[in-house]
């Protein structure tokens, strides 16, 4: 039986988010309001949906923890974040889902490397789905404008290199100055010995900026794969070229 991988975290937050109602009581005075029963017939109608589009009837809701190993990379990842106010209703989604759809959460760790290590031990058993674009780096089945999509390594593979290029402004890591996604394409098709890293690090040297540079933008770029997470010692494998 296959079963459904789901970004919990990406469900919660929209939910939470559409579910906020400002309300003007005349005489310069807002308020917000949410109601958890909105929130929750939104959860159960989203997932429902999923479920529907997968064939799956076994899901696990894919959580955040509280700490990040990214962090611990560079203080500076998702710092831009910090100052964003949260929805009302998203720490009772995040509940919600834990507690009604199999919630799976493992402390430094975020939704993408849950979905990341389980979706790619096993082709058969599990299907991802999100819509962060940084889960197109792992090889595994995905759920994708409503299809069932195999990425195979070699696709999540050239993907993860591209991403270690370009950056992520959204996660606060610039990747390689002055490289935008046809320059990263042109970069990786060229090559350097038919080694990507060779030539991402190549490209990183032209800019001025060490091997180390490069290396840790790959690591906060990584969403672990089966093997990179171990989860009785709870031991994490940074990437290495």
């Amino acid at each position: 039986m296959t079963t459904l991988l789901i970004d919990a975290d990406i469900i919660a937050y929209r939910a939470a988010a559409a579910s906020e109602t400002p309300i003007n009581w005349g005489e310069g005075l807002w308020t917000l309001h949410a109601f958890e029963d909105d929130v929750q017939r939104m959860i159960d109608e989203e997932v429902s949906k999923l479920k529907e589009l997968s064939g799956c009837e076994e899901v696990i809701s894919c959580l955040s923890g509280s700490k990040n190993f990214r962090k611990e990379v560079a203080d500076y990842y998702k710092a831009n974040r910090k100052d964003t106010r949260k929805p009302l209703l998203l720490k009772y989604c995040k509940e919600y889902m834990f507690e009604n759809y199999n919630g799976m959460i493992e402390d430094r760790l975020e939704a993408d490397d849950l979905l990341g290590v389980l979706g790619s031990s096993n082709n058969a058993k599990y299907i991802i789905w999100s819509i962060d674009k940084d889960l197109r780096t792992v090889p595994a089945m995905h759920l994708i404008d409503n299809s069932i999509v195999e990425i195979s390594k070699e696709e999540a593979d050239y993907a993860f290199y591209k991403q270690v290029l370009t950056g992520d402004s959204t996660d606060n890591y610039k990747g390689c100055p002055s490289v935008g996604d046809k320059k990263a394409d042109k970069v990786l098709e060229l090559g350097y010995f038919g080694n990507p890293w060779l030539a991402i690090v190549k490209e990183y040297k032209k800019q001025g900026l060490a091997e180390s540079v490069a290396l840790e933008n790959a690591r906060l770029a990584r969403i672990l794969r089966h093997g990179e997470y171990n989860f009785e010692t709870k031991k994490i494998k940074l990437w290495k070229p």
